[in-house]
């Protein structure tokens, strides 16, 4: 973990994030590289096949340690001794890193959620947080800026879900509410087993119209002067709405179907965001 650059881990990574905040200025960049790679290692934490949850937990309340020691730069992990830093430079709010670490937790210990108002909290803890560190990287005039992000991260969230649902499962995992599942008479075995039918189309769509009023939500509450700051969240909208519209144009068929997009089109469309924003705000 020491060895590894927060710039190479974000690189590496292929992810959007890397390329929607590539064309930041070089101080933002290397924030925004920090930031990810702080995220990219506590999900990694989760997500890896070594161990079991509690081993897993227990790594997790250790990073939560090492990360309050890195406020007063004596963490173990460099990586942790240089968010601390960022944290300080950009006045971030320092409870939205650990906010995030619970949300990893409940991984841990969460494989359902009973409604849309715990999944909520979930989507908030794992991807709003995320936004709301950006945006202080970024810089902004309002306070509707802090919206945006929060609804933001909500529908980049839920989109996640809804292009993973086959990778979940197998993992044991359902992030699709319970009650959802119960109303558009879908079983938890007909997931599992990967069977696509009507009633799990219609249990998609309506996963995926939720997606979109979040990100409706999120355009509506950013503020016209803040919109040039915001280019590289926009262009992660962009970039999530666009995995959006393909799940839908396949008919919410992601048992059969893999959805993404390929590096040339995340670079064509945070440039295009980049180049509207330059030239129109």
């Amino acid at each position: 973990m020491n060895s590894e650059s927060a710039q190479q881990i974000a690189k590496e990574s292929k992810s959007s994030f890397y390329y929607a905040f590539n064309l930041l200025p070089p101080d933002k960049r290397d924030a925004m590289n920090t930031i990810y790679a702080f995220c990219r290692k506590t999900d990694d934490i989760v997500d890896s096949e070594e161990g079991n949850d509690e081993l897993k937990y227990q790594t997790l309340i250790k990073w939560h340690l090492q990360l309050e020691k890195a406020f007063s730069n004596n963490s173990e992990f460099s990586l942790l001794n240089k968010v601390a830093n960022t944290i300080k430079q950009f006045n971030i709010p320092y409870e939205l890193f650990f906010e995030l670490i619970r949300g990893m937790e409940m991984d841990l210990v969460n494989k359902r959620y009973k409604n849309f108002d715990e999944l909520k909290l979930y989507c908030y803890r794992v991807a709003s947080t995320v936004g709301l560190m950006c945006i202080e990287i970024f810089g902004y005039q309002n306070k509707s800026a802090r919206d945006f992000a929060e609804s933001l991260g909500i529908a980049l969230q839920l989109t996640n879900i809804l292009r993973d649902v086959k990778k979940d499962s197998e993992l044991g995992r359902i992030y699709l509410p319970q009650e959802d599942l119960i109303k558009f008479g879908y079983e938890e075995n007909s997931l599992f087993n990967a069977e696509y039918n009507l009633n799990f189309v219609s249990l998609m769509e309506f996963q995926a119209n939720r997606a979109k009023y979040f990100f409706d939500l999120a355009t509506n509450s950013l503020d016209l002067e803040d919109k040039s700051s915001m280019f590289a969240a926009r262009a992660m909208q962009h970039i999530y709405s666009r995995i959006l519209e393909r799940i839908m144009q396949n008919n919410y068929d992601v048992f059969n179907k893999d959805v993404n997009l390929t590096k040339m089109e995340k670079v064509g469309i945070s440039l295009g965001v980049w180049a509207k924003y330059r030239l129109v705000y």
